[in-house]
């Protein structure tokens, strides 16, 4: 590397570090942000140290706030009763973005007791009547789903998870064998 532009590969370094930026983009981006738009690159700094410093987890159900409940929580609008597990609170995001769900979330992000206390304090104390799993299909989190409904078998609740199968618009040949078999399990009536 050259030595006189410590600073520039630093930053390139640093932008590498993010989820799917490789070292072309990486420079790509430091190289604008230095010589073609100084401005929005200190408006960017900025907005990262502001987010950095203001976001935090919200207590009920993990997703991203900036006060000790996030707006989910506190929608008296939204369904109370219906309760949706989520891996991250990057799923929320995603959700909320396209409003394709109207209850609460649970962010599950590990599987231990003190995970597993908070869901079961959330759903008696909100009366969720039914859990809605949006975990990534896989395996493993079908054993998660295992373990979450044997904790909470004592209460009358409905589990149910997203459906799952064959995306539209890619052919048979390109889907993974778990997929295909799942998506002939849950064939629906046409």
């Amino acid at each position: 590397m050259n030595r006189s532009l410590d600073k520039f590969n630093r930053l390139v370094e640093a932008l590498e570090q993010l989820p799917t930026i490789g070292k072309k983009s990486a420079t790509r981006l430091a190289y604008h942000m230095v010589t073609k738009d100084s401005f929005n690159a200190l408006r960017l700094s900025h907005a990262i140290e502001d987010a950095i410093s203001s976001i935090r987890r919200c207590r009920k159900c993990g997703a991203m706030s900036e006060d000790e409940l996030c707006s989910i929580c506190c929608d008296e609008r939204r369904d109370a009763t219906l309760l949706c597990i989520v891996e991250s609170a990057k799923d929320i995001l995603l959700l909320e973005e396209n409003a394709l769900f109207d209850g609460r979330y649970f962010v599950l992000e590990t599987l231990d007791e003190i995970s597993v206390s908070a869901l079961l304090e959330r759903v008696a104390e909100d009366g969720v009547k039914e859990i809605v799993f949006a975990l990534t299909p896989s395996i493993q989190n079908d054993a998660v789903i295992l373990y979450i409904e044997d904790k909470l078998a004592g209460m009358d609740l409905k589990f149910t998870k997203i459906a799952q199968g064959v995306p539209t618009g890619v052919s048979l040949e390109n889907i993974d064998i778990l997929s295909l078999s799942r998506a002939l399990e849950d064939r629906v009536e046409v």
